[in-house]
């Protein structure tokens, strides 16, 4: 008799808690535990770590037992959100994403939107009212799908196809920026992203919902052992026998206006340890876009602006922001340890999608130990734990002297401004790409990666690089993260580059 293997949570109960990381992983164990403390957390399940194991040692195969599981689990989440998976005038979508026990942030795969099609998203149109909405969610679902279930990625140094197809359909309509494109435009993407994909895989995209759902799944547990998945174990030291969990959930959507957006916080300062809420937040955005930093993302409060211009979530919706630092200063008190939070807003609803223990610098985690122990919530052999001896060396890194740094000002050296994500000084040549990061730095050359934005796939070239400095993206995106995690200084969203 196989065991259980699909664990549900929903409406303020859930099958699983945060003790159960071993089984549900970090993000399905957290998730089940926002759910019991009562936080609004869209209702989903999550697929065990055990059932990656299987899958791996069966060469590709699901075990007998857990197709039932996921439909029994699916029929719950249709239940507690009143919609149903496939229906065409009442479509309920879903999230397939990852989640292994320790923290890999971006080295797995997430696909959004599953469940659409073209008879399906009339219904999605008429329960939002929203054609252009309904379209960039579908062209969401098929770039997504093509690259992560499909396999249509950028071959060598060309550029993602998806977003040549995308940049080209911008400069046809004379508009710099994805929200400015209308449904037409979005509903001539959807064909010709599925065109894209015939011509290049061979394959139609699947119109059938449940395809859409089991392709992605094996995606998700397939991207545990891709090249970054494994670099980045190998960095970190992370057994390659733990696998990773899948969660399936509801869908939120940050891209339905205004009044919608998605955001990232830490409840503290993941680069200076200071105690105050940090992070960014879009509108009219879905979570990918912030963490991606293919649009520089605002400030989530007044105290985090740097530029006058930026209008923060604390301004623009204080209701939902107050009620965001409410739950933050509950999921912190909760854990007792800094917390990596993501966010959706939909029509001015805020729902909360993942928390966990947030990558930080050397300064910071000494920093926050420090403070935790004087504030109640941890004792000093807790605090002593947290700071690893990798963080203490960290410490020791080269920084600028205030005196030099100005001097260097005053000679007109400065060249840009961008945002300080992790701390710290560099030196090193110029590179583009990662792979020639690492083919300089393994001839013993210094080098410093310089992107418009990094991908997963970096990883390599940050690891081996100085220092990381990008053109797009906020101090939440996923080179401010990974550098934080590695202690490397990394300056993002120098525009001016």
């Amino acid at each position: 008799m196989a065991g259980k293997y699909v664990y549900f949570f929903g409406e303020g109960k859930a099958d699983g808690k945060s003790k159960m990381k071993n089984l549900l992983g970090g993000k399905g164990s957290n998730l089940a535990e926002m759910t019991n403390l009562g936080i609004r957390v869209p209702a989903g399940f999550t697929i065990s770590t055990e059932v990656c194991t299987i899958y791996y040692e069966n060469k590709g195969k699901f075990p007998e037992g857990l197709e039932k599981e996921v439909e029994e689990n699916l029929k719950k989440v249709e239940k507690t959100m009143g919609a149903k998976f496939g229906d065409t005038e009442n479509p309920l979508l879903v999230s397939v994403r990852s989640g292994a026990r320790v923290s890999m942030p971006g080295m797995m795969d997430t696909v959004l939107n599953i469940g659409l099609n073209d008879e399906t998203i009339k219904g999605l149109i008429n329960q939002s009212g929203n054609r252009r909405f309904a379209y960039d969610c579908y062209r969401r679902l098929v770039q997504m799908y093509g690259d992560v279930v499909l396999g249509l990625k950028p071959e060598g140094k060309e550029e993602d196809p998806f977003e040549v197809l995308l940049d080209k359909k911008k400069k046809e309509r004379g508009v710099k920026l994805d929200t400015e494109l209308n449904g037409q435009d979005l509903e001539d993407l959807v064909k010709e992203f599925k065109v894209l994909i015939k011509k290049k895989k061979g394959v139609d995209f699947p119109d059938a919902p449940w395809q859409q759902l089991w392709g992605a799944i094996a995606a998700v547990f397939r991207s545990w052992d891709t090249k970054r998945a494994i670099e980045y174990r190998r960095i970190n030291k992370i057994p390659s026998h733990w696998g990773t969990a899948v969660n399936v959930q509801t869908m939120v959507y940050g891209n339905l206006g205004e009044d919608s957006g998605t955001g990232v916080a830490f409840t503290r300062d993941p680069a200076t340890g200071d105690k105050r809420f940090y992070g960014e937040y879009l509108l009219n955005a879905q979570g990918e876009d912030v963490v991606a930093g293919i649009r520089t993302p605002h400030p989530i409060n007044k105290l985090g602006k740097k530029d006058k211009n930026l209008i923060s979530l604390e301004e623009v919706m204080p209701k939902v922001y107050k009620e965001l630092e409410g739950i933050y200063q509950k999921i912190e008190h909760h854990y007792k340890d800094m917390q990596d939070i993501e966010f959706t807003i939909q029509k001015g609803k805020l729902y909360l999608l993942q928390t966990r223990t947030g990558k930080r610098t050397g300064f910071a985690a000494v920093k926050i130990a420090v403070e935790m122990v004087e504030e109640g919530l941890i004792d000093k052999e807790t605090a002593l734990m947290r700071v690893e001896p990798g963080q203490l060396i960290q410490l020791l890194s080269p920084i600028f002297g205030r005196k030099e740094k100005e001097k260097a000002i005053g000679d007109s050296k400065l060249l840009s401004r961008g945002l300080n994500a992790s701390p710290g000084a560099a030196s090193g040549k110029v590179v583009f790409a990662a792979d020639e990061a690492v083919t300089m730095a393994n001839s013993g050359d210094e080098v410093i990666l310089v992107r418009l934005e990094t991908s997963p796939e970096d990883i390599q070239g940050i690891n081996v690089a100085q220092g990381i400095l990008t053109a797009r993206g906020g101090a939440t995106s996923h080179a401010a993260v990974v550098a934080r995690g590695m202690g490397k200084p990394c300056v993002v969203g120098c525009g001016a580059i």
